[in-house]
C-alpha cells in the first residue's frame, strides 16, 4: 500500500540571509524553551510564588540543557572523534578537510547529558536560590521538558537524523534529504508524541493531589520518558557510542537504565514520604 509510504524531504532552514539562516531545529529548541517559561510562570502565579526567582531559573535551565547535551553527545556517543578536535566541542564549528573551520552551529546534542545537565543546573540554582526545596522546583520542571522534548525531537524529524532503521516494507519514511530511497521507521515522531502524550499526563497530575507528593512527578517523568526512549531505540539506528563493546542493547537503551531505576525509585520514596 503505497499510501504508507510517505516522501520527506523539507527545507532545513526557514529563510537565509548572506549565508547566515535560521534552521527549523533551531526554532523547534526556541519554541521548546519560551514555551516552558510560559508554563512554569503560570506554575509561579497559581502556587503564589515570587517571580522574581522565575529569569534566573530560566537562564540556569537554558545553559544547563544544552551544555549538557553537548557533553553527553561528546562524551557518550563521539569521544574518538572530539579528542582530537577539542575546539569543536563548545564552538559551532567544524574543521574542514582542507583547513580551516565552517560555521555549522551545534548538530550534536545527547538528550541524557541534558538530563544530567538540568539535574546539576537547577541543584546549583537551588543552593544559590532557596525559596523552594529542590524537590519541589524539579517535579514542577518535569512538564515544560516533556513538551520541550516533543519540539526538539520534531526538529531532529525535519533534520532527517537521528533516523530509524529500514522496515524493509513499503511501510516508513523516505528520507530524501540523505540521498535515500527506502523507507524508514520514523523513529524521531514516535519519540516526540511518546513525550506529548507524557506531557499531558504530568499535567493532569499536576492538577490533582499528587502534585504536592515531593518526588511523584520527577519520578514518574523519569521513569515514563526514558522508558520511551528505551522502546524506540529497537526501532532506532545505531547512533554509534559503546554498543559495540556492550552489543545487548544500544548506547541509548544502556544510558536510560539508570535513568529509569533513579524514576522508580523517586517515585517508590514519594509514596514512602506520604506515608510516614
Amino acid at each position: 500500500m503505497t499510501f504508507l509510504k510517505f516522501n520527506w524531504a523539507p527545507n532545513e532552514k526557514l529563510f537565509e540571509i548572506g549565508g547566515f539562516g535560521i534552521h527549523i531545529y533551531s526554532l523547534m529548541f526556541i519554541i521548546a524553551f519560551l514555551l516552558g517559561l510560559r508554563l512554569y510562570k503560570k506554575m509561579f502565579i497559581k502556587e503564589n510564588i515570587d517571580q522574581k526567582y522565575l529569569e534566573p531559573l530560566f537562564v540556569y535551565m537554558v545553559i544547563s540543557t544544552l551544555l549538557g547535551a553537548r557533553l553527553g553527545e561528546v562524551f557518550f556517543y563521539n569521544w574518538d572523534y572530539f579528542q582530537n578536535h577539542l575546539l569543536e566541542i563548545l564552538l559551532p564549528i567544524k574543521e574542514n578537510t582542507d583547513g580551516g573551520y565552517s560555521f555549522i552551529g551545534f548538530r550534536g546534542l545527547a538528550s541524557h547529558g541534558a538530563a544530567i545537565g538540568i539535574l546539576t543546573g537547577i541543584f546549583v540554582f537551588q543552593r544559590l536560590n532557596s525559596f523552594k526545596p529542590l524537590i519541589w522546583i524539579l517535579d514542577r520542571l518535569t512538564i515544560p521538558v516533556a513538551i520541550g522534548g516533543f519540539f526538539v525531537r520534531t526538529g531532529n524529524f525535519f533534520n532527517s537524523e537521528i533516523v530509524g532503521k529500514y522496515t524493509g516494507s513499503n511501510f516508513g519514511v523516505v528520507f530524501q534529504n540523505r540521498g535515500e530511497i527506502l523507507p524508514r521507521y520514523p523513529a524521531q515522531m514516535y519519540e516526540a508524541f511518546g513525550y506529548l502524550i507524557l506531557f499531558f499526563v504530568l499535567r493532569k497530575v499536576y492538577n490533582s493531589r499528587y502534585r504536592d507528593q515531593g518526588g511523584f512527578l520527577l519520578g514518574l517523568f523519569f521513569t515514563g520518558l526514558f522508558s520511551i526512549r528505551f522502546l524506540v531505540e529497537y526501532v532506532k539506528e545505531s547512533q554509534g557510542g559503546f554498543e559495540k563493546a556492550l552489543p545487548a542493547f544500544s548506547t541509548g537503551q544502556w544510558l536510560s537504565m539508570p535513568f529509569i531505576v533513579f524514576g522508580l525509585i523517586t517515585l517508590a520514596l514519594s509514596f514512602r514520604k506520604k506515608t510516614t
